[in-house]
């Protein structure tokens, strides 16, 4: 299993901001710690131990039973035959909502005996599993392949909610010149999930992130791997700590020849004081590595200035919209640092011959509507392809595209053939599905539906093109289809989970 390693200068740069703005939470330890030390009897003061007679015991055992049992009802969530699941915050709330009524300790206790919260499950047979999906896919050209060097930009927190508000006009117009998939789907909520995802087509269908996960060294598909073997130069870049996000580790898991983060850095001064090098300085040492490299080249970079603490220089003070969240005076930064980035690749003489892939990571804190709160929107992220030699390759395509396509497309746009084992499509497939995963609930939008499906039952089918906040469940209306989408569903889990578990996610 991959180990953390430099993470001890990550917390302690973030110590104190956490307690500076989780404030709360120290504060009602100690309430609850001092009401708790009072309410305990000192069997050390002799006058206690004298009026301690037998009926201010049986009245205090009577509390102590009569609490306990009052916890284990509300912890098993009343009188009925089976104890609260986690698929059963859906009932108390509407199910963009169920994140709000679960709560972390309750889901630890959920999933704590249940190794990596994955397990074989048997819908179908093998040959009835195949026919409805197969993660088998085969990516066959007449002609040669390009060597056109590979950068994907992976942008933190940069959710489709910031899209053309005035937070990113650099990256709003770049959308104009690319190949943009306007429903583009993250397969996780947190930073950790996104890698694997993007770079080896591995979706986020557990609690726990793949790369922190027992599986987290399978065999594995992964784009450095295969574009190395086409005589590719790879490396990977992160601002932050050396050892954060166990990203160091996983590039080399995943086959990256080299590492790039803040220990490596050489530029001007520009640590942000908690978490890493600011965006700009960062970028530009990328686009200077990049002029280092052997042609055609593979790399990868992964911002940091729009994560929390969400601090960007001093000098910008006042530059930048603050926005209506927290985050969005920190990501309008990253959109400038951009803008730079690109100000300076296009001077390169490798920048005419270079595809560049640019993706969020997951959604941001936040929203500013309802419908930026649903199960959809959630998930809701900007995906592009610019490739600044072919002009010919942008527009907008409507299909449901996520970041675990981005590997499968990228080797089908440059025309690599391969077979391999990938749980994402290529971006010239007609297939239109996505698939993600939230506490207990898988989620997936195919066409112009979306179901929910756990516990071994669909629990919501909507058509989220016409009722976008999702109020309609017509699951009872349209029984075809979600007979089809659940069995679409089930043959992904199944396929999953069989070769995460048996270590079969390559050829």
């Amino acid at each position: 299993m991959i180990t953390a390693k430099g993470m001890e200068k990550e917390a302690l740069g973030l110590f104190f901001y956490f307690i500076k703005e989780f404030w709360y939470i120290p504060l009602i330890f100690l309430v609850l710690s001092i009401l708790f030390w009072f309410s305990i009897p000192n069997f050390r003061n002799k006058t206690e131990i004298r009026t301690f007679t037998k009926q201010k015991l049986f009245k205090q055992s009577f509390y102590l039973l009569t609490s306990v049992l009052f916890l284990i009802i509300i912890g098993r969530g009343g009188f009925q035959k089976k104890p609260l699941r986690i698929v059963d915050a859906a009932k108390y709330s509407s199910l963009n909502n169920t994140a709000l009524i679960l709560n972390t300790p309750f889901c630890i206790l959920k999933t704590i005996t249940k190794k990596d919260d994955i397990e074989k499950v048997h819908y179908f047979e093998k040959k009835r599993l195949d026919s409805i999906y197969n993660p088998l896919i085969s990516i066959h050209h007449k002609a040669p392949a390009t060597k056109k060097n590979v950068v994907i930009i992976i942008l933190e927190s940069f959710g489709h909610e910031n899209i053309n508000r005035k937070q990113t006009p650099f990256l709003d117009s770049l959308i104009t010149k690319s190949y943009y998939f306007k429903n583009g789907f993250a397969n996780g909520k947190v930073s950790i999930d996104a890698v694997p995802s993007i770079i080896s087509s591995i979706p986020s269908l557990m609690n726990n992130s793949f790369i922190i996960s027992s599986y987290s060294l399978d065999n594995t598909n992964s784009l450095p791997k295969i574009l190395k073997k086409e005589g590719y130069t790879t490396s990977f870049f992160h601002g932050a700590f050396n050892g954060s996000q166990n990203f160091d580790q996983y590039a080399k898991v995943a086959g990256f020849e080299k590492y790039y983060g803040k220990d490596e850095y050489i530029g001007p001064e520009a640590f942000d004081g908690k978490w890493g090098i600011f965006d700009e300085e960062f970028l530009q040492f990328f686009a200077g590595k990049l002029n280092t490299f052997k042609e055609p080249f593979f790399s990868s970079i992964f911002t940091i200035s729009s994560h929390n603490p969400y601090k960007i220089p001093e000098r910008y003070n006042g530059k930048f919209p603050k926005g209506t969240t927290i985050v969005q005076e920190s990501i309008a930064y990253t959109d400038y640092s951009l803008k730079l980035f690109f100000e300076n690749a296009k001077k390169q003489k490798w920048y005419s011959n270079t595809l560049f892939v640019i993706s969020a990571d997951h959604t941001s804190a936040g929203g500013n509507s309802e419908t930026d709160k649903t199960n959809i929107a959630k998930f809701h992220i900007p995906i592009l392809f610019f490739d600044p030699g072919n002009p010919t390759f942008c527009g907008v395509d409507e299909k449901n595209f996520q970041q675990i396509d981005i590997m499968p497309s990228v080797i089908d746009y440059l025309g690599i053939n391969t077979d391999l084992i990938c749980f994402g499509k290529s971006y010239s497939s007609k297939e239109n599905y996505a698939v993600y995963y939230l506490q207990g609930i898988y989620h997936c939008v195919q066409d112009d539906y979306y179901l929910a499906f756990a516990n071994n039952e669909v629990i919501g089918l909507y058509n989220w093109k016409k009722d976008p906040l999702l109020k309609e469940n017509i699951q009872s209306q349209n029984n075809k289809k979600t007979l089809e989408m659940s069995n679409f569903l089930k043959a992904y889990i199944q396929n999953f989970n069989e070769r995460v578990i048996d270590n079969k996610l390559s050829i």
